[in-house]
């Protein structure tokens, strides 16, 4: 469990891919990426990925980890457009007694959306941030509302406007400059997790779709079997 608030931004060093999906290698601040070990999780442009292996940091190389990635990840992610090089936004688990000062994030991507635009507001005004528009994906237009939560690359984040299939964010400097969306261009692919009860939400309103058995009826057969 995630909170969508990004603790660093590391760098991809490395995505090989193969047959079976590929595996990832990223560099990050080695005061975030210390405590992990073989087994953990790790958000990566908040996507949940488990961690196979960590080398610590040796002059005059960072600190690193590798993950492997699914083919199912590969498809539905926005995984596809990383290069080396490239940034991506790290947030290890929540921990028990941890502020929560995002919302609740699983790193279960439900769909990649795509970037419309990244602009500034307002330059001359003292704190003025940015405008951010991304086109939704149709299957999760049901889970997005006004001023509700969504996890974008990772981060979280509160819809703003919603027209359409697009949503616009209100960026703050904060979070610009401490993620990895200063690198991000229009037409870019971006992770996007919608709220986890708007999933469950969105379930349980649909219609039953459970095949129920039909009966049997009675047989002559059976019922000569039975003595009948």
């Amino acid at each position: 469990m995630f909170t969508g608030i990004i603790q660093g931004v590391g760098t991809i060093q490395a995505l090989r891919r193969h047959r079976q999906g590929a595996q990832l290698t990223v560099a990050g601040p080695a005061t975030l990426l210390r405590s992990l070990k073989p087994g953990d999780s790790v958000a990566v442009n908040g996507c949940c990925l488990t961690v196979t292996e960590v080398e610590a940091p040796v002059a005059p190389r960072p600190s690193t980890f590798r993950a492997d990635l699914a083919a199912e990840t590969l498809q539905r992610t926005a995984f596809h457009r990383l290069r080396r090089a490239a940034q991506v936004n790290l947030e290890l688990p929540l921990r028990v007694g941890d502020l929560l000062s995002g919302h609740l994030v699983q790193g279960h991507i439900d769909g990649a959306g795509t970037l419309i635009e990244l602009q500034r507001v307002n330059r001359r005004a003292a704190g003025a941030g940015w405008w951010m528009r991304i086109r939704l994906p149709e299957a999760m237009l049901r889970l997005v509302a006004w001023k509700g939560s969504l996890a974008v690359e990772g981060i979280s984040l509160t819809v703003a406007e919603l027209t359409g299939d697009v949503a616009g964010f209100a960026v703050i400097p904060f979070t610009y400059s401490h993620t990895n969306l200063a690198g991000l261009r229009p037409g870019d692919a971006v992770n996007l997790e919608a709220d986890l009860i708007a999933r469950h939400v969105a379930r349980l309103l649909e219609p039953l779709t459970i095949a129920r058995p039909k009966p049997a009826g009675l047989r002559l057969a059976a019922l000569r079997a039975q003595g009948l």
